[in-house]
């Protein structure tokens, strides 16, 4: 498989985080300006989490949460495309990885259910770790 055709999740991904930097202010600045928080005020993380409602927080922590876990993916998938393991099932998984951080994004700002949001976590931690595992065994054990 070609690099070019199998970076196509890690680009994905980083739209995906582009449209929640987009949906965290959407949401963030209205909520701003309706519970009176100037701009410096917000300096400090945490500071004005109790004027906000709960969906405004989380789309905001989940943006941060995009910025976590998948540089691991990033980190992978761009050893994998760079050392000859790209495959149609590396690339079927990695595309796996990308659908659940998205509905992990939508279980975390609307759905709000933290059992749900880690059961999708944990699918895709898996997902990570069967990239990570089958990229050991080829290197290491191959």
């Amino acid at each position: 498989m070609e690099a070019f055709e199998f970076l196509k999740p890690v680009l994905a991904l980083v739209i995906w985080t582009c449209v929640m930097w987009i949906w965290m202010y959407a949401l963030r600045l209205p909520a701003f300006n309706k519970a009176g928080i100037k701009p410096d005020d917000a300096r400090h993380p945490g500071t004005y989490s109790d004027k906000l409602p709960p969906t405004v927080r989380s789309a905001a922590d989940n943006y941060n949460h995009l910025h976590e876990q998948p540089t691991i993916f990033y980190a992978l998938m761009f050893f994998i495309a760079l050392t000859g393991g790209a495959d149609s099932t590396a690339n079927m998984v990695a595309w796996a990885y990308v659908g659940l951080r998205i509905v992990h994004s939508f279980v975390q700002v609307v759905v709000g259910k933290v059992a749900l949001r880690f059961l999708v976590f944990t699918l895709g931690t898996f997902c990570l770790f069967f990239l990570a595992g089958r990229e050991a065994l080829r290197v290491f054990a191959g």
